[in-house]
Parts: C-alpha cells; sequence; structure tokens
C-alpha cells in the first residue's frame, strides 16, 4: 500500500496584500508552497504527492518551478469553487482502489514537523483517521450573544486544529462523496459527518498557517532559525 498526500494551495493572497497568491510568496528566498511540498518529500521520499492549485495559477507555478529548479515529482489537479471541491478534485487523483492512506494539507503550512506526519500516518493506519492538534495557550471566552455577552471557557477542553488531516482512502472518498455543506471547515469535519471517529494526535506549534503580513515575518524568523 502506498502512502499519498494532496497538497491544497487554491488561495487568492488577498490578507495578505500581495501582488501574487500567498502560497507562491517567497520565504528564505524559496516560495511556500515548495517549501510544504519539500517537508512531505524529505520525510518520506517515497509518498505520492498530489498538487491542487486554481487552473488559472498554474501556468505560474510551472515557471516558478523552472526558475528554482524543483523537480520533486507529483501529480497536477484543478482546484474547485472551495476547499470541500479541491480536496475531491486531488482524490480523484489517486488510482482506483487505492487502499492506504492519505493526508490532505494546506499549502501554506510549510513547517509541519517530520514526526507531525510520520505519527498522524501511523495513526491513520491504525485507526483510520488522525488529526495533529495543539493546545490553547490563551485565555477563551465565548460571546453569547449579538450584543457582546460573553463569558469564559475552560481552555483545557479546547484544542487548536492542525494539518495534514491523514485518513484511511476508502473512508476519506466515501465522506467526499456527501453534497457540501458550509458546516465542513475542514477533512476532519467531512469524514465525521458520515460517523467516523476522529483521532487526536500531537502537532508542532511552528506548522502555522502563512495568510497574513504577520505570518510571513514568523515564517521568515523561523526559516532563519532552521538555518
Amino acid at each position: 500500500m502506498s502512502d499519498y498526500a494532496v497538497i491544497v494551495a487554491g488561495g487568492k493572497g488577498l490578507r495578505m496584500g500581495a501582488d501574487v497568491p500567498k502560497q507562491f510568496l517567497p520565504v528564505g528566498g524559496r516560495p511556500v508552497l515548495m517549501r510544504t511540498l519539500e517537508a512531505f518529500h524529505a520525510c518520506d521520499p517515497a509518498i505520492r504527492l498530489v498538487l491542487v492549485l486554481p487552473h488559472a495559477q498554474q501556468d505560474y507555478w510551472r515557471e516558478l518551478c523552472r526558475t528554482y529548479a524543483f523537480d520533486i515529482p507529483y501529480i497536477l489537479a484543478d482546484g474547485g469553487e472551495t476547499r470541500f471541491h479541491s480536496v475531491r478534485n486531488g482524490l480523484a487523483c489517486l488510482p482506483d482502489g487505492a487502499d492506504g492512506v492519505v493526508g490532505i494539507h494546506d499549502g501554506v503550512r510549510p513547517f509541519v514537523a517530520p514526526e507531525v506526519i510520520r505519527r498522524a500516518y501511523e495513526t491513520a493506519r491504525r485507526s483510520g483517521t488522525a488529526v495533529p492538534v495543539v493546545d490553547v495557550v490563551d485565555s477563551v471566552r465565548r460571546t453569547t450573544d449579538a450584543q457582546g455577552s460573553n463569558e469564559a471557557v475552560d481552555r483545557s477542553a479546547y484544542r487548536l486544529v492542525q494539518t495534514p488531516q491523514v485518513f484511511r482512502i476508502p473512508l476519506l472518498r466515501q465522506a467526499y462523496r456527501q453534497e457540501y455543506s458550509p458546516a465542513f471547515t475542514d477533512d476532519a469535519s467531512v469524514v465525521e459527518a458520515v460517523g467516523a471517529k476522529i483521532m487526536l494526535v500531537e502537532g508542532n506549534r511552528e506548522n502555522i498557517k502563512i495568510t497574513t503580513p504577520f505570518d510571513r515575518r514568523v515564517a521568515e524568523a523561523l526559516v532563519a532559525g532552521q538555518e
């Protein structure tokens, strides 16, 4: 059985305020999306990668690959109307009858630790699902009405969710045969809707999603620390 990773990169970069989508912006002199793909390849060179990009961005991505001599093998799939539809398109690129596990990962999370990737894939092989999470370190309050009433909640009961979210392939394909719902905020919520139990694994706090200029500054500091 083979392991797969579907890397979803459909952002337009509106919150970043940049001229190009955030997944193509350089961090430490290299596009974010390349760093993300390299993280999976470095962890397991045998993993089969599927990259999901909006069709209109694919020529620009190919140009970047030539510029940076990026030669990690992957299958390219067209992005969809929503993230749900993009993941569905990526899953369609997996071979019929594939029976391993597949991780779905945000293209703008280049700092996922190799031990988190391995932990998630190993857990999904045993249990069918695996979602990396980290503890909430700030105090949390819940708003209770439109007028701004609020109350403190126990932060120990909550976790912050990351990717890759990893599942047995038949289970994830079953889940993505559902009709789209705005309630689907990530792959775990899609899988949960067909009755599967979600297993949590420890993530890494550096595994940030780069969506704002502040995130990019943090990312530059992380790259500097690695080098």
